[in-house]
C-alpha cells in the first residue's frame, strides 16, 4: 500500500523549460566572463543545446547536482576552490528557484488531492536543500511538501537511495510504502535502490518514455494523474 510520495522537483513538479534554461544560459556567460564561445562550450558540456535551449535526459545540467557540475566545468580545480564555486552556483540557484520557478499545470490542485487522500509527501532533488525549501515557499507549496531533501542533506545523493531512506525515516514508513516519481532515469534508479514501493516516470522534464519505461512501474504524463493511478493501483 502506497501512503507516500518522493517527488523529484525540476522536470516534476517544477516546469524545467521555463524555468532553467534561461539561467544556465546567464551563468555560464558569467563564468565564462563574457566569453560566449566559451559558455556554449560548458552549455554544451553540461548537456544544453546553445541554440535550441533543450537539455538531453540525463545529462549533467539535466540530473546533476551543483557538485558534479562545477567539477565538469572546473576539472583540476582544489578542494577549497571548488567549494567556491559550488557555493556561488548554489547561490545563483538559489535566486533563480525562488524568483523564477514555474510550476507545472495543475500542481496545486493535485498536491491538495493527494493531501486530501491521506498521503505524505516530500521532495527528493539534485539542488540544494534550503533553495529548494525558499523555492516551494515562494510558489506557496511548502505546506503540501515539508519534508524536503537535497543532494547536500545526505551523504550520497541520487541515484544512491539515501534519499528515498531519509524521507522513510522521516515519516516513518517502509520505502516499500513509499512512491518515487521522477522525470529521469536517476530518480527511477534511486527508487529501485531504495527498494521503493512505486518507481514512476513523468514526461514534463527532460525525460523520454523510451528512456524511463524500462525502470518504471508507470509512465505518466504528469503529476496530475497521480490521484487517478492511486486510486486505481488500490484496487
Amino acid at each position: 500500500m502506497i501512503r507516500a510520495i518522493l517527488f523529484d522537483k525540476d522536470g516534476t513538479l517544477i516546469d524545467f523549460d521555463a524555468t532553467w534554461p534561461p539561467l544556465y544560459r546567464n551563468l555560464t556567460l558569467e563564468l565564462a566572463e563574457g566569453d560566449a564561445e566559451v559558455a556554449s562550450r560548458m552549455l554544451r558540456a553540461g548537456g544544453m543545446d546553445p541554440v535550441t535551449g533543450r537539455v538531453a535526459a540525463g545529462s549533467v545540467l539535466a540530473a546533476g547536482n551543483t557538485l558534479d557540475i562545477a567539477s565538469l566545468w572546473f576539472p583540476g580545480l582544489s578542494e577549497v576552490a571548488l567549494s567556491d564555486r559550488v557555493a556561488h552556483i548554489d547561490r545563483v540557484f538559489f535566486d533563480n528557484g525562488v524568483r523564477h520557478s514555474v510550476p507545472v499545470p495543475g500542481l496545486l490542485e493535485t498536491l491538495a488531492a493527494l493531501l486530501g487522500d491521506a498521503i505524505q509527501m516530500g521532495v527528493a532533488t539534485s539542488d540544494g536543500t534550503a533553495g529548494t525549501r525558499a523555492a516551494l515557499s515562494a510558489l506557496g507549496l511548502d505546506s503540501f511538501l515539508p519534508h524536503v531533501f537535497g543532494y547536500d542533506s545526505v551523504p550520497r545523493p541520487k541515484p544512491a537511495p539515501d534519499l528515498v531512506h531519509a524521507f522513510a525515516a522521516a515519516i516513518d514508513a517502509a520505502p516499500g510504502e513509499i512512491a518515487v516519481v521522477g522525470d529521469n532515469t536517476h530518480d527511477l534508479l534511486m527508487a529501485r535502490s531504495a527498494g521503493a514501493g512505486a518507481a514512476i516516470g513523468v514526461l514534463t522534464g527532460t525525460g523520454a518514455r523510451d528512456d524511463l519505461g524500462p525502470l518504471a512501474d508507470v509512465v505518466l504524463d504528469s503529476v496530475r494523474e497521480l490521484p487517478a493511478w492511486l486510486q486505481a493501483a488500490r484496487g
